[in-house]
């Protein structure tokens, strides 16, 4: 689970500064509330990661106070090193085969309807944790054939292919029931910031690769591809309407986009602070562009109300 100390990631930033103090708008209300508190139990009991605590969301209050949670599996190291991630830079000892089954059992728990499961980069791994992403994904479509099922996934670098049949084939050859007009399932891989950041920002991530990905999920039959940028690291207004055609072209139906808030002082500082008056030009520019669902403002993260 998340430490209190946080481990100093490969790259220290610590010598710069933030652009400013953090203004009003982003701060966020703790709640702790009996379903809070339920959530955190059935997290804690199944011992389970979670992005919410590894990635220091600033929205885990609201979800978990909801009774929701985004799942992450294969562990909580990570074989990258980017810049903004406050989740641990290691190499992973070793592959939690259990996982999948303790997923199921928290779900069954906290009665979820709609789940997403994301994951760290496992990049020695020969399928990237595709494995244990289909096994966990025929688990909860067993247990519950109506849940709703959003996948957040790493760009399965060196076997691309592989893992979308793998993940693909396991929600299709599972038991379903699901509303009609609805996609059985939402496959979100995160582009997360433009071009000319992406060796500060994502190390050992591509652009293009990234875009790979999410046209080859984006073709699948009865799947929405989805992605989320974070905003503030640098970028211009022109280069990020430049990634939401580039997103568009290859499929991407779903977007978000939010923040970039520095999760402890030796990740990346925040270059600007983005306005929720800026956040709603986005949504409508994007919108625009032909987007049918947009999240857009300073706390939302990728998997924000993704249920609706």
């Amino acid at each position: 689970m998340h430490q209190d100390t946080p481990l100093i990631p490969v790259f220290d930033y610590s010598q710069q500064a933030n652009i400013s103090r953090m203004p009003g708008w982003i701060r966020q209300s703790l709640k702790t509330s009996h379903t809070y508190k339920k959530t955190s139990q059935i997290i804690q009991q199944n011992t389970l990661h979670t992005v919410c605590e590894e990635a220091r969301c600033p929205n885990r209050s609201e979800c978990w106070d909801a009774g929701t949670a985004t799942f992450m599996l294969l562990g909580d190291t990570c074989t990258r090193a980017c810049g903004f991630c406050a989740v641990k830079t290691g190499r992973p000892t070793q592959l939690d085969t259990q996982e999948p089954q303790r997923i199921a059992a928290a779900v069954q728990a906290m009665q979820l309807q709609y789940i997403v499961l994301t994951s760290v980069n496992r990049d020695e791994l020969h399928d990237g944790g595709a494995s244990i992403f289909a096994q966990t994904l025929t688990l909860l479509r067993q247990q519950t054939p109506s849940i709703g099922l959003e996948v957040l996934t790493p760009d399965f670098y060196r076997c691309q292919d592989n893992a979308i049949t793998t993940l693909y084939q396991a929600v299709f050859n599972a038991p379903w029931q699901i509303k009609p007009n609805t996609p059985r399932l939402v496959w979100g891989h995160n582009i997360e910031t433009v071009p000319s950041l992406y060796r500060q920002v994502r190390k050992g991530s591509q652009y293009q690769r990234s875009l790979d990905l999410l046209n080859k999920a984006a073709a699948l039959s009865n799947v929405e591809a989805k992605s989320a940028l974070m905003l503030g690291l640098g970028e211009s207004k022109e280069e990020v309407i430049q990634v939401f055609e580039d997103l568009f072209a290859v499929g991407v139906r779903r977007l978000t986009l939010g923040q970039y808030l520095r999760p402890t002082r030796y990740h990346l500082p925040v270059k600007e602070y983005i306005s929720p008056v800026q956040f709603a030009q986005y949504y409508e520019l994007a919108k625009n562009k032909g987007f049918t669902w947009v999240k857009s403002g300073p706390l939302v993260r990728s998997s924000y109300h993704a249920e609706e």
